[in-house]
């Protein structure tokens, strides 16, 4: 359903019998005009990284329930069937750059908040709740259950409660090895040339160059070219 017509059958919804706006309904859903004086969509809020209803807004479950259905499909899938798996991948998300592998299972909420770049690898089980845009720069391989979540909720419980959330994007830059059983957290950016430690827990940006680790993640040092001197050979 297009942003359009979402707006239209929000908009009706949310009137009395008397065709004024339902100031209940409106707080209720957190509701929240846009520069033209329209009612914003529970999407529209969701993209301009505002509270919105995640739990119990139509649209927003249907667009889910398709995407889950693209993810159980393609869990589904032989591994040798190579053609049918990228065929049903770039259905899925947003965007794709050139070569990539995704190795089943692998889940998200939208898909097409998702884009990956050239030579993008994602091991098993990896996890992408992308309400809000989550962004993989070239070179980015993710080792298995990892988990990149742009979703989060209000620590008080009231709202919490009513199914409110907020997606805040993430960003991923090039040339970057996200060790296994990582978890990033809302608002993240990870810059390039990075290499994240098994297990961490990515709550602050990472700057480029730099290897980090932890919970919370802390760069621990830089990377520097004497890296290429290393023999890793046993």
């Amino acid at each position: 359903m297009s942003s359009k017509s979402s707006s239209k059958s929000t908009t009706r919804h949310s009137l009395n019998e008397s065709g004024e706006p339902d100031r209940r309904k409106m707080q209720n859903r957190q509701m929240r005009l846009t520069d033209e004086g329209d009612i914003m969509t529970e999407k529209e809020k969701m993209q301009r990284q505002m509270l919105y209803d995640a739990n119990y807004d139509e649209d927003l479950i249907r667009e889910r329930a398709s995407a889950k259905d693209l993810c159980y499909e393609y869990n589904q899938l032989r591994p040798s069937d190579t053609e049918g798996r990228t065929k049903l991948m770039k259905k899925l998300l947003g965007k794709t750059k050139g070569a990539f592998e995704i190795v089943a299972p692998f889940w998200c909420d939208y898909g097409y908040n998702i884009e990956i770049g050239e030579n993008f690898f994602a091991n098993h089980n990896t996890v992408i709740l992308d309400g809000g845009k989550v962004t993989f720069g070239d070179n980015v391989f993710i080792a298995p259950d990892c988990g990149f979540h742009t979703a989060g909720h209000p620590i008080d419980y009231e709202r919490r409660n009513k199914g409110l959330e907020y997606a805040w994007p993430i960003t991923v830059g090039s040339n970057v090895w996200i060790g296994a059983g990582v978890q990033v957290m809302p608002g993240v950016s990870i810059g390039s040339n990075v290499v994240i430690g098994g297990g961490s827990v990515v709550v602050k940006d990472i700057p480029d160059n730099s290897v980090a680790v932890g919970n919370p993640c802390r760069v621990i040092r830089e990377i520097t070219d004497k890296e290429r001197e290393t023999c890793w050979e046993r």
